[in-house]
Protein backbone atom coordinates (compact mmCIF):
# COMPACT_ATOMS: atom_id res chain seq x y z
CA UNK A 1 0.00 0.00 0.00
CA UNK A 2 1.40 3.40 -1.01
CA UNK A 3 1.84 6.27 1.49
CA UNK A 4 -0.94 8.16 -0.32
CA UNK A 5 -3.33 5.23 0.09
CA UNK A 6 -2.42 4.92 3.77
CA UNK A 7 -3.04 8.60 4.40
CA UNK A 8 -6.35 8.47 2.54
CA UNK A 9 -7.50 5.54 4.66
CA UNK A 10 -6.44 7.37 7.84
CA UNK A 11 -8.20 10.54 6.67
CA UNK A 12 -11.41 8.59 6.07
CA UNK A 13 -11.13 6.93 9.47
CA UNK A 14 -10.72 3.46 7.98
CA UNK A 15 -7.50 2.86 9.94
CA UNK A 16 -6.06 4.37 13.11
CA UNK A 17 -2.92 6.51 13.27
CA UNK A 18 -1.08 3.64 14.94
CA UNK A 19 -2.04 1.25 12.13
CA UNK A 20 -0.92 3.74 9.50
CA UNK A 21 2.44 4.32 11.17
CA UNK A 22 3.07 0.57 11.40
CA UNK A 23 3.48 0.45 7.63
CA UNK A 24 6.20 3.10 7.41
CA UNK A 25 9.25 1.54 9.19
CA UNK A 26 9.54 -1.18 6.54
CA UNK A 27 8.72 1.13 3.66
CA UNK A 28 10.83 0.21 0.64
CA UNK A 29 12.13 -3.09 2.03
CA UNK A 30 11.13 -6.53 0.75
CA UNK A 31 13.21 -9.18 2.51
CA UNK A 32 13.95 -12.44 0.69
CA UNK A 33 16.84 -13.78 2.73
CA UNK A 34 19.34 -13.87 -0.14
CA UNK A 35 18.13 -10.49 -1.46
CA UNK A 36 16.47 -7.32 -0.17
CA UNK A 37 14.38 -5.62 -2.84
CA UNK A 38 14.24 -1.82 -2.76
CA UNK A 39 10.54 -1.40 -3.57
CA UNK A 40 10.60 2.38 -3.03
CA UNK A 41 13.50 3.22 -5.34
CA UNK A 42 11.39 4.54 -8.22
CA UNK A 43 9.52 7.11 -6.12
CA UNK A 44 12.73 8.05 -4.28
CA UNK A 45 15.15 8.37 -7.21
CA UNK A 46 13.11 8.28 -10.42
CA UNK A 47 14.78 4.98 -11.34
CA UNK A 48 13.36 1.59 -10.32
CA UNK A 49 14.98 -1.41 -8.67
CA UNK A 50 16.78 -3.48 -11.34
CA UNK A 51 18.20 -7.01 -11.19
CA UNK A 52 21.89 -7.35 -12.05
CA UNK A 53 21.79 -11.02 -13.02
CA UNK A 54 25.52 -11.70 -13.41
CA UNK A 55 26.81 -13.69 -10.44
CA UNK A 56 23.31 -14.76 -9.39
CA UNK A 57 21.88 -18.24 -9.88
CA UNK A 58 19.02 -18.94 -12.26
CA UNK A 59 16.71 -19.56 -9.31
CA UNK A 60 17.72 -16.37 -7.52
CA UNK A 61 17.02 -14.24 -10.60
CA UNK A 62 13.64 -15.85 -11.24
CA UNK A 63 12.58 -15.59 -7.59
CA UNK A 64 13.53 -11.92 -7.38
CA UNK A 65 11.73 -11.20 -10.65
CA UNK A 66 8.63 -13.03 -9.44
CA UNK A 67 8.56 -11.11 -6.15
CA UNK A 68 8.92 -7.80 -7.99
CA UNK A 69 6.10 -8.82 -10.30
CA UNK A 70 3.90 -9.71 -7.33
CA UNK A 71 4.64 -6.32 -5.74
CA UNK A 72 3.60 -4.51 -8.92
CA UNK A 73 7.16 -3.48 -9.85
CA UNK A 74 8.24 -3.51 -13.48
CA UNK A 75 11.03 -6.02 -14.08
CA UNK A 76 14.36 -5.34 -15.77
CA UNK A 77 17.23 -7.80 -15.43
CA UNK A 78 20.59 -7.07 -17.07
CA UNK A 79 23.38 -9.52 -18.00
CA UNK A 80 20.81 -12.32 -17.98
CA UNK A 81 21.38 -15.69 -19.66
CA UNK A 82 18.83 -17.57 -21.82
CA UNK A 83 18.44 -20.08 -18.97
CA UNK A 84 17.52 -17.26 -16.61
CA UNK A 85 14.95 -15.99 -19.08
CA UNK A 86 13.37 -19.41 -19.48
CA UNK A 87 13.01 -19.65 -15.70
CA UNK A 88 11.59 -16.12 -15.38
CA UNK A 89 9.16 -16.75 -18.23
CA UNK A 90 7.67 -19.68 -16.30
CA UNK A 91 6.84 -17.28 -13.45
CA UNK A 92 6.07 -14.19 -15.56
CA UNK A 93 4.58 -15.36 -18.90
CA UNK A 94 4.74 -11.91 -20.54
CA UNK A 95 8.47 -11.40 -19.94
CA UNK A 96 10.63 -10.49 -22.96
CA UNK A 97 14.27 -11.30 -23.71
CA UNK A 98 16.73 -9.36 -25.87
CA UNK A 99 19.45 -11.85 -26.71
CA UNK A 100 21.94 -9.21 -27.85
CA UNK A 101 21.42 -6.94 -24.83
CA UNK A 102 21.07 -9.91 -22.44
CA UNK A 103 18.12 -8.19 -20.80
CA UNK A 104 14.84 -9.54 -19.43
CA UNK A 105 11.97 -7.05 -19.28
CA UNK A 106 8.39 -7.05 -18.11
CA UNK A 107 6.15 -3.98 -17.87
CA UNK A 108 3.04 -4.10 -15.70
CA UNK A 109 1.46 -1.50 -18.01
CA UNK A 110 2.64 0.45 -21.01
CA UNK A 111 3.27 4.15 -20.39
CA UNK A 112 3.43 6.79 -23.13
CA UNK A 113 6.97 7.39 -24.33
CA UNK A 114 8.64 10.77 -23.93
CA UNK A 115 8.23 13.40 -26.64
CA UNK A 116 11.96 13.99 -26.83
CA UNK A 117 14.15 11.05 -27.76
CA UNK A 118 17.50 9.54 -26.87
CA UNK A 119 19.88 8.84 -29.77
CA UNK A 120 22.05 5.77 -29.29
CA UNK A 121 25.06 5.83 -31.57
CA UNK A 122 27.28 2.75 -31.91
CA UNK A 123 30.67 2.94 -33.61
CA UNK A 124 30.74 -0.64 -34.89
CA UNK A 125 28.52 -3.69 -35.23
CA UNK A 126 30.61 -5.35 -32.51
CA UNK A 127 29.52 -2.58 -30.10
CA UNK A 128 25.82 -3.27 -30.64
CA UNK A 129 25.31 -5.58 -27.60
CA UNK A 130 26.30 -2.72 -25.26
CA UNK A 131 24.24 -0.25 -27.30
CA UNK A 132 21.26 -2.60 -27.08
CA UNK A 133 21.59 -2.76 -23.29
CA UNK A 134 21.43 1.04 -23.25
CA UNK A 135 18.46 1.01 -25.62
CA UNK A 136 16.52 -1.61 -23.64
CA UNK A 137 17.15 0.34 -20.43
CA UNK A 138 16.01 3.63 -21.93
CA UNK A 139 12.90 2.04 -23.46
CA UNK A 140 12.08 0.32 -20.18
CA UNK A 141 12.25 3.71 -18.44
CA UNK A 142 9.71 5.18 -20.84
CA UNK A 143 11.87 6.98 -23.38
CA UNK A 144 11.70 7.22 -27.14
CA UNK A 145 14.89 5.80 -28.65
CA UNK A 146 16.53 6.21 -32.05
CA UNK A 147 19.36 3.82 -32.94
CA UNK A 148 22.22 4.80 -35.24
CA UNK A 149 24.59 1.84 -35.59
CA UNK A 150 27.91 1.20 -37.33
CA UNK A 151 28.93 4.82 -37.91
CA UNK A 152 32.45 4.77 -36.47
CA UNK A 153 35.38 7.00 -37.39
CA UNK A 154 36.85 4.53 -39.90
CA UNK A 155 34.04 5.64 -42.23
CA UNK A 156 33.05 8.99 -40.75
CA UNK A 157 30.80 9.86 -43.73
CA UNK A 158 28.32 7.32 -42.35
CA UNK A 159 27.93 9.48 -39.25
CA UNK A 160 27.34 12.65 -41.25
CA UNK A 161 24.63 10.85 -43.20
CA UNK A 162 22.65 10.46 -39.92
CA UNK A 163 23.72 13.70 -38.27
CA UNK A 164 20.32 15.44 -38.32
CA UNK A 165 18.70 12.58 -36.44
CA UNK A 166 21.50 12.69 -33.87
CA UNK A 167 21.40 16.46 -33.46
CA UNK A 168 17.64 16.50 -32.84
CA UNK A 169 17.90 14.15 -29.84
CA UNK A 170 17.67 15.58 -26.32
CA UNK A 171 20.62 13.46 -25.18
CA UNK A 172 23.03 11.20 -27.07
CA UNK A 173 24.66 7.95 -25.97
CA UNK A 174 27.82 7.11 -27.91
CA UNK A 175 29.06 3.51 -27.67
CA UNK A 176 32.56 2.79 -28.99
CA UNK A 177 35.45 0.39 -28.50
CA UNK A 178 38.93 0.38 -30.08
CA UNK A 179 40.27 3.90 -29.35
CA UNK A 180 36.82 5.29 -28.44
CA UNK A 181 37.19 8.36 -30.66
CA UNK A 182 33.55 8.57 -31.71
CA UNK A 183 32.40 10.22 -28.47
CA UNK A 184 34.72 13.19 -29.06
CA UNK A 185 33.65 13.47 -32.70
CA UNK A 186 29.96 13.53 -31.81
CA UNK A 187 30.61 15.87 -28.89
CA UNK A 188 32.17 18.37 -31.28
CA UNK A 189 29.16 18.36 -33.60
CA UNK A 190 26.13 18.69 -31.29
CA UNK A 191 24.72 21.05 -28.65
CA UNK A 192 23.27 18.23 -26.52
CA UNK A 193 24.70 16.19 -23.63
CA UNK A 194 26.79 13.24 -24.84
CA UNK A 195 27.26 10.14 -22.69
CA UNK A 196 30.24 8.06 -23.76
CA UNK A 197 30.19 4.30 -23.22
CA UNK A 198 33.59 2.67 -23.82
CA UNK A 199 33.37 -0.99 -24.78
CA UNK A 200 35.81 -3.85 -24.35
CA UNK A 201 35.89 -4.40 -28.12
CA UNK A 202 39.39 -4.14 -29.60
CA UNK A 203 42.78 -5.77 -30.04
CA UNK A 204 45.37 -6.29 -27.31
CA UNK A 205 46.40 -2.70 -26.64
CA UNK A 206 42.74 -1.86 -26.14
CA UNK A 207 43.23 -3.50 -22.72
CA UNK A 208 39.60 -4.75 -22.67
CA UNK A 209 38.18 -1.24 -22.99
CA UNK A 210 40.68 0.71 -20.91
CA UNK A 211 42.07 2.60 -23.92
CA UNK A 212 38.56 3.63 -25.02
CA UNK A 213 37.71 4.66 -21.44
CA UNK A 214 40.80 6.85 -21.15
CA UNK A 215 40.20 8.40 -24.58
CA UNK A 216 36.65 9.37 -23.63
CA UNK A 217 37.71 10.69 -20.23
CA UNK A 218 40.35 12.82 -21.96
CA UNK A 219 37.96 14.11 -24.61
CA UNK A 220 38.62 17.69 -25.68
CA UNK A 221 34.95 18.06 -26.69
CA UNK A 222 32.87 19.89 -24.11
CA UNK A 223 29.69 18.24 -22.88
CA UNK A 224 30.96 14.65 -22.96
CA UNK A 225 30.55 12.58 -19.79
CA UNK A 226 31.56 8.93 -19.46
CA UNK A 227 30.26 5.79 -17.77
CA UNK A 228 32.19 2.61 -17.05
CA UNK A 229 33.34 0.07 -19.64
CA UNK A 230 30.43 -1.83 -21.26
CA UNK A 231 27.95 -0.07 -18.95
CA UNK A 232 25.06 0.42 -21.35
CA UNK A 233 22.65 0.18 -18.43
CA UNK A 234 24.22 3.11 -16.59
CA UNK A 235 24.19 5.23 -19.75
CA UNK A 236 20.51 4.41 -20.35
CA UNK A 237 19.62 5.47 -16.80
CA UNK A 238 21.55 8.75 -17.00
CA UNK A 239 20.14 9.58 -20.42
CA UNK A 240 16.61 8.91 -19.14
CA UNK A 241 17.04 11.32 -16.22
CA UNK A 242 18.31 14.02 -18.62
CA UNK A 243 15.58 13.38 -21.19
CA UNK A 244 12.86 13.74 -18.55
CA UNK A 245 14.11 17.01 -17.03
Amino acid sequence: MSPKELLEKYKKGEISLTEALEHFPDRGIEEMGFATIDTDRLSRTGLPEVIYASGKTVEQVSLIAERMYQKGIDVLATRATPAMFESVKQRIPGAQYNELAKTITYKQSQTPATKGYIAIVAAGTSDIPVAEEAAETALFLGNRVEKIYDVGVAGIHRLFHRLELIRNARVIIVVAGMEGALASVVGGLVDKPVIGVPTSIGYGANFEGLSALLSMLNSCASGVSVVNIDNGFGAGCQASLINKL
